[in-house]
């Protein structure tokens, strides 16, 4: 018996993208990383009932990719679709990331024999009825998969009493892919910033990421100016403390012009935009929920519980008034990103989840 070697592998991402976030960030990083490793890679964007105008997530991609747009819910058209893209590309692996490409795509690939390999990012428990079912459909349909990487140790155990079979599913945590960063002043003077101090927060607005708890900590101190950039269904109550800026493309690149970037979600996977905090050295105040606890110690950080918006006022003010400690987290939070989250051994940790559903 010979057994086959497989060093560079064909591999079909499946994705519906929106503009920005953690998710997007991770494929083009992946993606990116992949195609530099010499793998050949595809990446099918499901644009379900989206306009075709611009889209930043298609225009950062590096790798040639394939716009499937439909009206909403033409889910037998999409199928289609991605029958056609496998049946055209014959990929070695068909990977999808979220609930919609897990429950709807990833059984197209594996009817016609090519494994399945899905990311999970995360969950919300939130958004109604509708978000609710989706996510136990998805749920369901990681059993189905080859192999099923999760980003957190919090997700590995709840995919294991979901009923995954625990070897495979393989703890893979999120990489960072170093980016330029605007200086300080720069980045003040885009947002419109005056020189005081700043708490800065950046991510959707839902009830998981907890804006709420954010502007209700704001609401606590003295001389504190919170910045929110993000959008969503879940936008907190106004503050006259709190400036809500809105959707910003590329919105990491201004990170330095926060003195704290502060995450208050109430869970979390990896999020990337801890890493975005790490690399421009800015301090971290986070609450201790999924993957952060192993991202960041209280060496690199200050952690909080969730929910609870005295304590983070707490952490964000200890901020303020002892920058020196500030300064030294945020540069040890930098030398550990550099050491233990790099893109190269992240991205044959892939290829080696590939190796095994091949």
């Amino acid at each position: 018996m010979v057994l086959q070697t497989y060093n560079n592998v064909a591999v079909l991402h499946v994705v519906a993208p929106g503009q920005v976030g953690g998710l997007e960030s991770v494929v083009l990083a992946l993606t990116a990383g992949q195609a530099a490793r010499g793998d050949r890679v595809h990446v099918a964007a499901v644009l379900d009932g989206q306009p075709l105008g611009q889209h930043t997530f298609l225009e950062s991609l590096a790798v040639e990719h394939s716009v499937i747009a439909l009206p909403a819910r033409a889910y037998g058209r999409e199928r289609a679709a991605i029958a056609d893209l496998c049946s055209r590309l014959r990929p070695d692996v068909v990977h999808t990331h979220g609930y919609r490409t897990d429950v709807i795509d990833s059984g197209v690939a594996r009817r016609i024999g090519i494994p399945t390999v899905t990311t999970v990012h995360g969950f919300t428990g939130v958004g109604g009825w509708r978000g609710r079912l989706y996510e136990y459909l998805q749920r369901r349909a990681f059993r189905r998969f080859g192999a099923v990487v999760a980003v957190s140790r919090p997700l590995v155990t709840l995919l294991c009493n979901d009923g995954v079979t625990p070897s495979r599913v393989h703890l893979v945590p999120n990489a960072y892919a170093p980016r330029p960063f605007l200086s300080r002043d720069e980045s003040r003077r885009a947002l419109g910033l005056g020189d005081g101090f700043v708490a800065g927060w950046i991510g959707r607005l839902s009830r998981e990421k907890a804006p709420d708890v954010f502007v209700a900590a704001i609401a606590k101190l003295d001389g504190v100016v919170g910045a929110i950039i993000g959008s969503g269904r879940e936008a907190p109550r106004n503050s006259p403390q709190v400036l809500m800026l809105g959707q910003i493309a590329d919105a990491a690149r201004l990170i330095p012009a926060f003195d704290v970037l502060v995450l208050s979600s109430r869970t979390e996977g990896t999020p990337i935009v801890l890493f975005e905090a790490m690399a421009a050295r800015v301090p971290v105040v986070a609450t201790a929920v999924g993957g952060v606890p192993d991202v960041v110690s209280e060496r690199e950080a200050v952690l909080v519980p969730p929910d609870r918006p005295d304590a983070l006022a707490r952490a964000i003010a200890s901020v303020r008034e002892d920058p020196g400690s500030a300064r030294a987290r945020a540069a040890a939070a930098a030398t550990r990103l550099a050491t233990e989250y790099a893109v190269g051994p992240w991205v044959e940790r892939y290829a080696a989840v590939y190796r095994g559903v091949m």
